[in-house]
Protein backbone atom coordinates (compact mmCIF):
# COMPACT_ATOMS: atom_id res chain seq x y z
CA UNK A 1 0.00 0.00 0.00
CA UNK A 2 1.37 3.23 -0.68
CA UNK A 3 0.03 6.80 0.96
CA UNK A 4 0.74 10.49 0.85
CA UNK A 5 -0.44 12.70 3.87
CA UNK A 6 -0.37 16.63 3.05
CA UNK A 7 -2.68 19.60 3.95
CA UNK A 8 -4.35 19.45 0.80
CA UNK A 9 -5.55 16.03 0.97
CA UNK A 10 -4.59 11.94 1.16
CA UNK A 11 -4.22 10.04 -1.26
CA UNK A 12 -3.89 5.72 -0.63
CA UNK A 13 -3.51 3.07 -3.27
CA UNK A 14 -3.92 -0.23 -2.21
CA UNK A 15 -3.11 -1.88 -5.37
CA UNK A 16 -6.75 -1.45 -7.06
CA UNK A 17 -7.78 1.78 -6.40
CA UNK A 18 -6.90 5.13 -5.42
CA UNK A 19 -8.87 6.57 -2.09
CA UNK A 20 -8.43 10.22 -2.34
CA UNK A 21 -9.80 12.31 0.46
CA UNK A 22 -9.66 16.51 0.23
CA UNK A 23 -8.05 17.78 3.18
CA UNK A 24 -9.41 20.24 5.70
CA UNK A 25 -7.18 23.19 5.13
CA UNK A 26 -8.59 26.33 4.58
CA UNK A 27 -7.05 26.51 1.04
CA UNK A 28 -8.74 23.26 -0.35
CA UNK A 29 -11.73 24.61 -2.37
CA UNK A 30 -15.37 23.67 -1.73
CA UNK A 31 -16.07 21.90 -4.63
CA UNK A 32 -13.48 19.41 -3.13
CA UNK A 33 -14.83 19.70 0.17
CA UNK A 34 -18.53 19.14 -1.16
CA UNK A 35 -17.48 16.21 -3.36
CA UNK A 36 -15.85 14.32 -0.42
CA UNK A 37 -13.75 10.99 -0.38
CA UNK A 38 -13.39 9.77 -4.33
CA UNK A 39 -12.69 6.10 -5.29
CA UNK A 40 -10.67 5.60 -8.67
CA UNK A 41 -10.47 2.06 -9.99
CA UNK A 42 -7.36 1.35 -11.38
CA UNK A 43 -8.47 0.28 -14.60
CA UNK A 44 -10.05 4.10 -14.78
CA UNK A 45 -6.47 5.38 -14.86
CA UNK A 46 -4.39 6.34 -17.65
CA UNK A 47 -1.59 7.81 -16.11
CA UNK A 48 -0.17 9.47 -13.03
CA UNK A 49 2.63 12.37 -12.87
CA UNK A 50 4.43 14.24 -10.23
CA UNK A 51 5.78 17.44 -10.20
CA UNK A 52 8.83 18.87 -8.62
CA UNK A 53 8.41 22.96 -7.97
CA UNK A 54 9.72 25.42 -5.79
CA UNK A 55 7.37 25.81 -3.21
CA UNK A 56 5.37 22.57 -3.59
CA UNK A 57 5.24 19.81 -6.12
CA UNK A 58 2.05 18.63 -7.59
CA UNK A 59 0.79 14.78 -7.85
CA UNK A 60 -1.75 14.29 -11.38
CA UNK A 61 -4.17 11.48 -12.57
CA UNK A 62 -4.70 11.33 -15.65
CA UNK A 63 -8.22 9.48 -16.13
CA UNK A 64 -9.14 7.56 -19.22
CA UNK A 65 -11.90 9.48 -21.47
CA UNK A 66 -15.18 9.10 -20.41
CA UNK A 67 -14.13 6.94 -17.07
CA UNK A 68 -15.44 10.17 -14.96
CA UNK A 69 -18.64 11.89 -15.96
CA UNK A 70 -17.46 14.92 -13.55
CA UNK A 71 -14.85 15.52 -16.44
CA UNK A 72 -17.11 14.72 -19.20
CA UNK A 73 -19.39 17.01 -18.11
CA UNK A 74 -16.58 19.62 -17.13
CA UNK A 75 -15.19 19.18 -20.37
CA UNK A 76 -11.77 20.04 -18.89
CA UNK A 77 -13.05 23.20 -17.89
CA UNK A 78 -12.21 22.66 -13.99
CA UNK A 79 -9.90 24.88 -12.72
CA UNK A 80 -6.70 24.12 -10.94
CA UNK A 81 -7.82 24.52 -7.23
CA UNK A 82 -11.25 22.78 -8.20
CA UNK A 83 -9.53 19.15 -9.73
CA UNK A 84 -9.84 16.57 -7.44
CA UNK A 85 -7.45 14.58 -9.26
CA UNK A 86 -4.23 17.28 -8.40
CA UNK A 87 -2.79 17.17 -5.36
CA UNK A 88 -0.45 19.83 -3.85
CA UNK A 89 3.17 18.17 -2.43
CA UNK A 90 5.27 19.91 0.12
CA UNK A 91 8.75 20.03 -0.37
CA UNK A 92 9.94 17.95 2.55
CA UNK A 93 7.57 15.14 1.00
CA UNK A 94 8.95 15.11 -2.54
CA UNK A 95 10.07 11.59 -2.12
CA UNK A 96 6.85 10.13 -0.77
CA UNK A 97 5.08 11.53 -3.83
CA UNK A 98 7.58 9.98 -6.09
CA UNK A 99 7.63 6.18 -4.39
CA UNK A 100 3.27 6.89 -4.87
CA UNK A 101 3.79 7.39 -8.23
CA UNK A 102 6.04 4.56 -8.93
CA UNK A 103 3.38 1.77 -7.22
CA UNK A 104 0.70 3.50 -9.57
CA UNK A 105 2.86 3.26 -12.70
CA UNK A 106 3.50 -0.24 -11.88
CA UNK A 107 0.72 -1.27 -11.32
CA UNK A 108 -0.61 -0.06 -14.75
CA UNK A 109 2.00 -2.00 -16.04
CA UNK A 110 1.12 -5.22 -14.37
CA UNK A 111 -2.32 -5.18 -14.97
CA UNK A 112 -1.60 -4.12 -18.08
CA UNK A 113 -4.72 -1.44 -18.10
CA UNK A 114 -4.72 0.17 -21.34
CA UNK A 115 -5.02 4.32 -21.76
CA UNK A 116 -7.50 4.12 -24.55
CA UNK A 117 -11.67 5.16 -23.99
CA UNK A 118 -13.91 3.43 -22.14
CA UNK A 119 -17.32 2.99 -23.01
CA UNK A 120 -19.23 3.20 -19.51
CA UNK A 121 -18.68 5.23 -16.83
CA UNK A 122 -16.03 3.75 -14.05
CA UNK A 123 -16.99 6.65 -11.32
CA UNK A 124 -20.67 6.71 -10.08
CA UNK A 125 -20.63 10.57 -10.02
CA UNK A 126 -21.88 12.97 -7.11
CA UNK A 127 -24.44 11.45 -4.84
CA UNK A 128 -27.90 12.64 -5.03
CA UNK A 129 -30.34 14.03 -4.08
CA UNK A 130 -28.19 17.36 -5.02
CA UNK A 131 -29.30 20.78 -4.49
CA UNK A 132 -27.20 23.71 -5.11
CA UNK A 133 -27.71 27.96 -5.25
CA UNK A 134 -25.30 30.31 -7.21
CA UNK A 135 -25.66 32.81 -9.79
CA UNK A 136 -29.25 33.54 -10.92
CA UNK A 137 -31.08 30.38 -9.66
CA UNK A 138 -30.90 27.33 -7.39
CA UNK A 139 -30.41 24.02 -9.22
CA UNK A 140 -31.56 20.49 -7.67
CA UNK A 141 -31.72 17.42 -8.76
CA UNK A 142 -32.93 14.35 -7.52
CA UNK A 143 -31.68 11.41 -9.55
CA UNK A 144 -35.02 11.58 -11.65
CA UNK A 145 -36.18 15.01 -12.10
CA UNK A 146 -34.23 18.93 -12.31
CA UNK A 147 -35.54 21.48 -10.36
CA UNK A 148 -34.54 24.83 -11.30
CA UNK A 149 -35.84 27.88 -9.56
CA UNK A 150 -35.20 31.89 -9.62
CA UNK A 151 -34.07 34.46 -7.52
CA UNK A 152 -34.43 38.16 -7.20
CA UNK A 153 -31.41 38.48 -9.73
CA UNK A 154 -32.50 36.28 -12.23
CA UNK A 155 -33.45 38.47 -15.44
CA UNK A 156 -37.21 39.05 -15.58
CA UNK A 157 -38.34 37.42 -18.89
CA UNK A 158 -36.46 34.87 -17.59
CA UNK A 159 -38.22 34.55 -14.37
CA UNK A 160 -41.87 34.90 -15.16
CA UNK A 161 -42.40 32.01 -16.45
CA UNK A 162 -41.43 30.47 -12.76
CA UNK A 163 -39.93 27.88 -11.92
CA UNK A 164 -38.86 24.66 -14.17
CA UNK A 165 -39.17 21.30 -13.63
CA UNK A 166 -36.67 18.56 -16.01
CA UNK A 167 -37.82 14.85 -16.56
CA UNK A 168 -34.32 13.24 -16.86
CA UNK A 169 -35.48 11.29 -19.57
CA UNK A 170 -36.19 14.65 -21.23
CA UNK A 171 -32.33 15.87 -21.39
CA UNK A 172 -30.40 15.40 -23.91
CA UNK A 173 -27.29 16.86 -22.80
CA UNK A 174 -25.39 18.98 -19.98
CA UNK A 175 -22.62 21.33 -20.02
CA UNK A 176 -21.08 23.10 -17.45
CA UNK A 177 -19.18 26.63 -18.08
CA UNK A 178 -17.59 28.65 -15.18
CA UNK A 179 -17.48 32.28 -15.87
CA UNK A 180 -14.09 33.40 -17.58
CA UNK A 181 -12.95 36.96 -17.54
CA UNK A 182 -15.99 39.23 -18.70
CA UNK A 183 -17.78 36.33 -19.81
CA UNK A 184 -20.58 34.38 -17.39
CA UNK A 185 -20.67 31.09 -16.87
CA UNK A 186 -23.20 28.81 -17.01
CA UNK A 187 -25.06 25.30 -16.10
CA UNK A 188 -27.60 24.41 -19.02
CA UNK A 189 -29.89 21.63 -19.96
CA UNK A 190 -30.49 20.48 -23.32
CA UNK A 191 -34.12 19.03 -23.52
CA UNK A 192 -35.34 17.36 -26.34
CA UNK A 193 -37.35 19.03 -28.71
CA UNK A 194 -36.90 22.12 -27.75
CA UNK A 195 -33.69 23.82 -28.81
CA UNK A 196 -32.45 27.04 -27.89
CA UNK A 197 -30.18 29.94 -29.14
CA UNK A 198 -30.95 32.11 -26.28
CA UNK A 199 -27.64 33.24 -23.99
CA UNK A 200 -28.41 31.94 -20.32
CA UNK A 201 -29.26 34.89 -18.81
CA UNK A 202 -32.84 34.14 -20.79
CA UNK A 203 -32.50 30.32 -21.38
CA UNK A 204 -35.16 28.98 -18.96
CA UNK A 205 -32.60 25.80 -18.94
CA UNK A 206 -29.77 27.42 -17.74
CA UNK A 207 -28.38 28.99 -14.70
CA UNK A 208 -26.01 31.93 -15.45
CA UNK A 209 -22.68 31.99 -13.21
CA UNK A 210 -21.10 35.18 -12.35
CA UNK A 211 -17.76 33.75 -10.95
CA UNK A 212 -18.35 34.12 -7.29
CA UNK A 213 -17.20 31.02 -4.71
CA UNK A 214 -20.12 28.94 -5.20
CA UNK A 215 -20.24 28.79 -8.71
CA UNK A 216 -17.76 25.70 -9.51
CA UNK A 217 -20.44 23.53 -7.03
CA UNK A 218 -23.14 23.94 -10.15
CA UNK A 219 -20.46 21.38 -11.95
CA UNK A 220 -21.42 18.64 -9.21
CA UNK A 221 -25.46 19.22 -10.53
CA UNK A 222 -24.24 18.55 -14.29
CA UNK A 223 -22.72 15.74 -13.04
CA UNK A 224 -25.06 13.96 -11.16
CA UNK A 225 -27.01 14.09 -14.80
CA UNK A 226 -24.21 13.64 -16.65
CA UNK A 227 -23.71 9.91 -14.89
CA UNK A 228 -27.26 9.19 -15.74
CA UNK A 229 -27.42 9.69 -19.46
CA UNK A 230 -26.33 7.69 -22.05
CA UNK A 231 -22.62 7.11 -22.04
CA UNK A 232 -20.97 9.31 -24.59
CA UNK A 233 -19.54 5.99 -26.34
CA UNK A 234 -22.85 4.63 -26.55
CA UNK A 235 -23.67 5.54 -30.12
CA UNK A 236 -20.34 4.42 -31.40
CA UNK A 237 -20.65 0.95 -30.31
CA UNK A 238 -23.52 0.23 -32.06
CA UNK A 239 -24.14 -2.35 -34.35
CA UNK A 240 -23.62 -0.94 -37.78
CA UNK A 241 -23.93 -3.29 -41.34
CA UNK A 242 -20.76 -4.33 -43.27
CA UNK A 243 -19.18 -1.20 -45.22
CA UNK A 244 -18.77 -2.07 -48.92
CA UNK A 245 -15.35 -2.05 -49.75
CA UNK A 246 -13.84 0.96 -51.76
CA UNK A 247 -14.38 4.74 -50.65
CA UNK A 248 -16.91 5.18 -47.72
CA UNK A 249 -19.46 7.86 -49.37
CA UNK A 250 -20.12 10.95 -47.53
CA UNK A 251 -22.78 11.61 -45.26
CA UNK A 252 -25.11 13.17 -47.16
CA UNK A 253 -26.44 16.75 -46.57
CA UNK A 254 -30.01 17.54 -44.64
CA UNK A 255 -32.57 18.02 -46.89
CA UNK A 256 -33.91 21.20 -45.14
CA UNK A 257 -31.05 24.26 -45.72
CA UNK A 258 -32.24 26.28 -42.35
CA UNK A 259 -29.60 27.56 -40.52
CA UNK A 260 -30.18 25.36 -37.81
CA UNK A 261 -30.42 21.99 -39.60
CA UNK A 262 -26.96 23.15 -40.62
CA UNK A 263 -25.14 23.09 -37.22
CA UNK A 264 -26.93 20.67 -36.27
CA UNK A 265 -25.25 18.17 -39.21
CA UNK A 266 -22.00 19.94 -38.27
CA UNK A 267 -22.25 18.89 -34.70
CA UNK A 268 -23.08 14.95 -36.39
CA UNK A 269 -20.04 14.76 -38.70
CA UNK A 270 -17.82 16.01 -35.47
CA UNK A 271 -19.26 13.01 -33.31
CA UNK A 272 -18.50 10.68 -36.05
CA UNK A 273 -15.04 12.37 -36.76
CA UNK A 274 -14.39 12.16 -33.42
CA UNK A 275 -15.53 7.80 -33.09
CA UNK A 276 -13.40 7.40 -36.01
CA UNK A 277 -16.38 7.02 -38.41
CA UNK A 278 -15.16 9.80 -40.78
CA UNK A 279 -11.56 10.24 -41.69
CA UNK A 280 -9.77 13.60 -41.11
CA UNK A 281 -9.61 14.30 -44.94
CA UNK A 282 -14.13 12.97 -45.40
CA UNK A 283 -15.33 15.39 -42.12
CA UNK A 284 -12.71 18.52 -44.00
CA UNK A 285 -14.87 17.79 -47.29
CA UNK A 286 -17.96 17.43 -45.56
CA UNK A 287 -17.71 20.46 -43.17
CA UNK A 288 -16.79 22.55 -45.97
CA UNK A 289 -19.69 21.64 -48.04
CA UNK A 290 -21.98 22.38 -45.31
CA UNK A 291 -19.85 25.28 -44.20
CA UNK A 292 -20.87 26.90 -48.23
CA UNK A 293 -24.58 26.20 -47.90
CA UNK A 294 -24.34 28.56 -44.43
Amino acid sequence: MAEIIQKDGTWVFDGDALRLTPGRDKNVSLLRKTLGELVVPLGALAGVSFEQGKKAGRLRLRLRDGADPLLHATGGRLTEPHDPYQLLVEPGRYGVAEYFTDEVRNALLLDQVPADPVSEYLLAGPAVPLSVSAGDGTASFDGERIRLEWNWKTEDAKAAAGARTLALTDITAVEWHPAAGLENGHLRFTVRGAPTKAPPKYDPNAVELWGFKKDPLMALVAAAVQARLPHPAAAATDVREPEPEGPRPLPSAPAEDDHDALLRRLRELGELHHTGVLTEEEFTLAKQAILKRM
